[in-house]
């Protein structure tokens, strides 16, 4: 019986932990400008024009119906064919973006309509312009009341990052491909990823509660 040898894969943590960054780096990036292709696409969503809502609907259908793999192909191969040539990275953190931001869209969508309309009046009563109004009493409450929703994507997110390893990205599931293709202990190695994934997501899930509590402390009132 052979037993379960980590020697090999343990020698080789520097690239883990260069893979872990990576990860993390990769996610982060996609959450931020996933955020930001979201609140737009939220916009687009629930503007009256027909045109706009109709743009934001398609491209939330296209993402959310098609194989995430799919979209990373479409990327990286894709685009030189048509004169744009980027690296690996950027493409994996383009495709994560539009990937994020397909499903932000709805998260915000959804936040955005839990505002009710005789807030939105109130504000206009007191003399608020249409930005702050905007941004005071119906983005920040929004994003209050999907913050959770956004956590859970962000795990989605770092889950999902895996994927770009087949475009040859060093993050965490391309380095264990890699170390177990030198040691031959594959077991090993992709125990060690699971690990490691399995870590950073309990660590994410205990930053975005404190940050939560942090931010919107006023939900946590009374509790």
């Amino acid at each position: 019986m052979e037993y379960l040898d980590f020697s090999g894969t343990f020698a080789r943590g520097d690239l883990f932990v260069h893979a872990a960054m990576l990860t993390v780096g990769l996610s982060a990036a996609a959450l931020v400008l996933g955020m930001c292709v979201g609140i737009i696409g939220a916009l687009m969503r629930l503007s009256s024009s027909k045109v706009l809502s109709s743009i934001a609907a398609a491209y939330v259908e296209i993402i959310r119906n098609t194989p995430f793999l799919v979209q990373i192909y479409i990327v990286y191969f894709g685009l030189p064919s048509v004169g744009i040539r980027i690296s690996e990275v950027t493409a994996a953190i383009l495709s994560l973006t539009l990937y994020a931001g397909a499903y932000i869209t709805e998260i915000v969508r959804a936040g955005i309509q839990t505002i009710g309309k005789g807030q939105r009046e109130a504000a206009h009563t007191l003399g608020m312009s249409p930005y702050l109004t905007f941004r005071y009493v119906v983005l920040l409450p929004a994003i209050s009341a999907i913050f959770p929703a956004l956590t859970s994507q962000f795990i989605l997110i770092m889950l999902a990052s895996s994927v770009v390893s087949v475009i040859s990205v060093p993050e965490l599931t391309g380095v264990a491909n890699d170390v177990q293709g030198l040691t031959f202990r594959s077991l090993e190695a992709y125990l060690v990823v699971a690990a490691i994934y399995l870590v950073l997501t309990a660590a994410f899930k205990g930053v975005f509660k404190l940050i939560d509590r942090a931010l919107f402390s006023f939900r946590f009132a009374g509790r």
